[in-house]
């Protein structure tokens, strides 16, 4: 019985923040999820191997989930590397695999 927390919250659910302006992800953001209308960019030399964030496209239209520079973002679907694009209503995850190197999975990413 009880609460198990640190100090992002609750480890039982996930902590959820919103973006409403083009955003590049920040070590803060590590582990969370994002309600988006907005683009956003996987930097370089930020997070560390395990580190994942979750976006969900919360409007009628595509974002862009950018490739920073000296990063390589990969589409799980297709092994493609580069920018994509979130559908409209789109949910995706990227986990780091390395410092420069994110793996890009979920629906309506193309």
């Amino acid at each position: 019985t009880g609460t198990v927390s640190d100090s992002k919250g609750d480890l039982r659910t996930i902590p959820m923040g919103t973006i409403t302006s083009n955003h590049t992800f920040v070590i803060a953001d590590a582990g969370r999820s994002f309600s988006s209308d907005s683009d956003v960019t996987f930097p370089n030399s930020v997070f560390s191997a395990g580190q994942a964030i979750s976006i969900i496209n919360n409007s009628g239209s595509n974002i862009a989930l950018t490739q920073g520079t000296g990063v390589t973002l990969y589409n799980t679907a297709d092994g493609a590397t580069g920018s994509r694009v979130l559908a409209a209503r789109g949910m995706a995850t990227g986990i780091y695999i390395s410092a420069s190197v994110v793996y890009l999975s979920g629906a309506g990413v193309s």
